[in-house]
């Protein structure tokens, strides 16, 4: 019996040690507010990443765009053997004259051309590209807002599961000092076994509870990391205990939110870009009914001399600089399809961007309502809080002056360990709800 007595001492040893470990632990262990975690993914999130790449091959699409206004330039040279220069002064089938020739030639020399005018062709394809790389900041804006939405998500399912796990490790621990109090009424003959059988199932059932709480955290945890583009097991903490602040704009109306969203939501920015496109797309498929002027130049050495008369075995230089004009006449019948499929595109565009205008409005209308709604529940949970812990205190007081039967007992302890849940799930609903709202409107 010696060794079976001297269990606790060890226990209450190996207790000591390791409160100790476990604070250093959580020292260790990075401490995470909401705002932080936002840097960090906003930083770090690889979707994010992908969008940043794609914003800049558009800011290098205008570049490239930009450089074609500049004139083009080359420079060459070619070295070839020539062969006999026969010129047949009577015919073909006569005995040709043989012009004596260097049997090799070569030649070097410049060529320029620049465009004076196309229409505005060139200028309005960098007007098009920079409304491309606009709308790729929107979609980059539209990004962020989702990942951080994302974040939050999964911030406030960690904060609320770490809630369910201190309510359940409060609730065993106060369930086991009650199943030792049940023994010993029971060892008195006050209470029936039964109910030392009832309570050692619902704490089993807590405990379980319990396990899978832990794996429900680990998981959140894990998916905060990918979000923020850190290692999977890498440490994380949150604080939990110190509730929530009011949000900023809580008290703004659903008219409010639709004007905000209709001047800041990516989306809607996004459709409106797409009808500025459209609508330059038109003047580009029109311009090419225009005339194309431009300036040229051009000079060559070339040895030997042998395109104009006499011919000559000495090098040569000759250039030319001039304007020209050039004009598609083809372009005037062949272009009025393509015209008339860029207004038809225009007109989707326009369409458009009256859908997803009232997309957003429907959108912030049902956020909102939601918002209202978490609120509400919020506040009839606090109430039911109060409610169940007035009853619980109630049944377990009559409970122990035997007026009242330990399912009774049990039920309400349940009950107000579900109001304590419920109350953790309304106030998370509540702040990602109106995270959600910013979100659609473009303010997050």
């Amino acid at each position: 019996m010696k060794p079976y007595k001297s269990m606790p001492i060890y226990a209450a040893i190996l207790l000591l040690f390791a409160q100790p470990i476990h604070a250093q632990d959580l020292e260790t262990t990075q401490v995470f507010s909401l705002e932080e975690m936002w840097k960090i993914a906003e930083m770090n999130n690889r979707q994010l990443k992908l969008s940043d790449l794609n914003l800049q091959q558009s800011n290098l699409e205008v570049l490239e765009a930009k450089d074609r206004l500049l004139p083009e330039i080359s420079i060459g040279g070619d070295v070839k053997a020539n062969s006999k220069f026969l010129i047949y002064d009577n015919g073909l089938f006569s005995s040709p004259q043989d012009v004596p020739v260097k049997g090799y030639g070569y030649g070097v020399g410049y060529n320029l051309n620049f465009t004076l005018f196309n229409g505005g062709k060139d200028k309005r394809n960098i007007k098009m590209k920079q409304e491309d790389e606009t709308r790729s900041q929107y979609e980059v804006d539209m990004q962020k807002h989702s990942v951080k939405y994302n974040v939050a998500d999964a911030y406030f399912g960690l904060y609320k599961f770490l809630n369910f796990r201190d309510f359940l490790a409060a609730e065993i621990a106060a369930e086991k000092k009650q199943l030792l109090l049940i023994e010993s009424l029971h060892k008195n003959g006050i209470v029936l076994k039964s109910d030392v059988l009832r309570t050692s199932v619902k704490l089993s059932q807590l405990e379980l509870s319990l396990s899978d709480i832990e794996k429900k955290i680990g998981i959140s945890k894990q998916r905060l990391n990918i979000l923020m583009g850190r290692d999977n097991e890498e440490g994380l903490e949150i604080t939990y205990r110190s509730g929530f602040e009011k949000d900023a704009n809580a008290d703004s109306g659903y008219a409010d939110y639709v004007n905000i969203a209709l001047d800041q939501s990516p989306e809607y920015k996004m459709v409106t870009s797409d009808l500025r496109l459209s609508e330059m797309n038109i003047k580009q498929i029109k311009a090419t009914v225009l005339p194309k002027v431009s300036l040229y130049s051009n000079y060559n050495y070339t040895y030997p001399q042998i395109s104009f008369y006499p011919y000559s075995n000495d090098l040569w230089g000759f250039g030319q600089t001039g304007i020209k004009v050039q004009f598609s006449i083809d372009n005037l019948y062949k272009s009025k399809h393509s015209i008339a499929r860029a207004q038809v595109v225009n007109s989707q565009a326009k369409e458009m961007a009256n859908i997803k205008k009232d997309e957003i409005s429907i959108r912030v209308k049902e956020a909102f309502l939601q918002q209202q709604q978490a609120r509400e529940s919020v506040e009839a949970a606090e109430e039911n809080i109060t409610k169940t812990a007035e009853t619980a205190r109630v049944i377990r007081n009559s409970y122990l002056n035997q007026e009242s039967l330990l399912t009774d007992l049990l039920e309400a302890e349940n009950a107000l360990l579900e109001a304590k849940f419920n109350l953790a799930t309304a106030q998370t609903n509540l702040k990602l709800s109106h995270i959600r709202l910013l979100a659609i409107v473009g303010i997050l």
